[in-house]
């Protein structure tokens, strides 16, 4: 069973890492951002996101404290990463609605943590995840993380010509004066 919940994990952060690099490759044939925001969207956005968050939680506590990463590291880093990197992603969801953070069409957001970061939300995923590793510190949690890692590292340069293409020169403005990620 263990072997399967990583094989899922893996399978997951493949597909979606795949999905962004075949929308960077083909930005006129894109996966991700959608092209259409319908019905089905919020199917194939939360189910993978939300089954690989469940993947990385359920292998943490499996294996739960197996590396040898020191308590005070665990709880004093790991944890606030993860109380962080939560409280920027739902704080940025709630401006933006589950609607535009999954795909659909929107307004273009440069208040709130949008002034310091392109893509907090990324950022704080990354956190989310890495603050995950660090306090499980479970070794099966660690392959599927750094997989997960690499599709949010990605994302943004397949939005990012799409929302070029949606927003324009207010969009090259932002984009001069902030960072991608931090």
């Amino acid at each position: 069973m263990h072997t399967l919940v990583i094989l899922l994990g893996l399978g997951v952060a493949a597909m979606t890492l795949m999905s962004i690099l075949w929308s960077i490759a083909f930005p006129d044939q894109r996966i991700w951002p959608p092209k259409r925001y319908t019905a089905l969207t919020p199917f194939f956005v939360w189910v993978p996101t939300f089954t690989l968050f469940g993947v990385l939680f359920l292998l943490g506590i499996w294996d739960w404290g197996e590396l040898e990463i020191p308590i005070w590291a665990r709880l004093g880093i790991g944890l606030p990463v993860i109380l962080i990197g939560n409280i920027v992603v739902w704080t940025e969801v709630s401006y933006f609605g589950v609607r535009q953070t999954g795909g659909a069409k929107g307004t273009l957001r440069i208040e709130g943590m949008y002034r310091y970061s392109r893509n907090p939300q990324y950022v704080a995923d990354i956190a989310i995840v890495s603050g995950w590793m660090i306090l499980s510190a479970a070794p099966s949690a660690m392959i599927v993380g750094f997989s997960a890692i690499a599709a949010l590292v990605a994302a943004p340069f397949s939005e990012e010509p799409w929302l070029k293409e949606q927003y324009g020169t207010a969009f090259e403005n932002y984009s001069s004066r902030v960072r991608r990620f931090l």
